[in-house]
């Protein structure tokens, strides 16, 4: 028996219907395949529709701050071999904006949701862009590499009124206690950076 056959056939298929596809058997059980942005719709459609590729487990994202680059990744699995594929595309970090695959997949709508509020991602077609984990955001998305979370972390949890005297919980348990911080945990606190 051929080792990784029916991750290699599939490979195969992909790249003779997608001349312009990137693909790479990754080990048992995972294709990836690396798309145009405009590619990954008709992709989504086919691996669904004639590869039955019909669950779409997850959609992620990667911020390339350095790139100016976001990166999707659409996981998709076919229950009859178990083998997923990881499609991946790229977007503008300047002006996010895809495509929404709702129409595809129910579930892509939560996954849209997230990513618009934690990466600042428009999907076009997607009819509930709302609030949805987050309330009352303001100023850049949390997920993105250039969202300050320290500077964040001390506006909004020590940098207030009321919290003058507030004391770093390390510090009291390690007073009520009698142990010592680990000199490994004394360089990561909020108050010492």
């Amino acid at each position: 028996m051929e080792e990784l056959k029916i991750e290699k056939e599939i490979a195969e298929e992909i790249s003779k219907t997608f001349h312009s596809a990137e693909v790479t058997v990754k080990r048992e059980k995972r294709v990836v395949v690396k798309l145009r942005d405009d590619l990954i719709t008709p992709f989504l459609s086919y691996a669904k529709n004639n590869m039955n590729f019909i669950h779409l487990a997850h959609i992620s994202c990667v911020d390339w701050l350095e790139d100016n680059k976001f990166e999707l990744i659409y996981s998709l699995l076919n229950y009859d071999n178990k083998v997923m594929i990881l499609a991946k595309t790229y977007i503008d970090r300047e002006n996010p904006e895809f495509v929404s695959h709702t129409n595809y997949w129910d579930q892509a709508e939560t996954y849209e949701r997230e990513m618009r509020e934690m990466y600042g991602i428009n999907f076009k077609g997607n009819k509930r862009l709302t609030e949805f984990i987050l309330e009352d955001w303001q100023g850049i998305p949390p997920m993105r590499r250039d969202f300050d979370t320290v500077k964040f972390s001390q506006d909004t949890f020590y940098n207030r009124p009321g919290r003058e005297n507030a004391q770093d919980v390390r510090t009291t348990v390690t007073k009520k206690s009698g142990e010592e911080i680990p000199e490994i945990g004394k360089d990561y606190t909020v108050r010492n950076l």
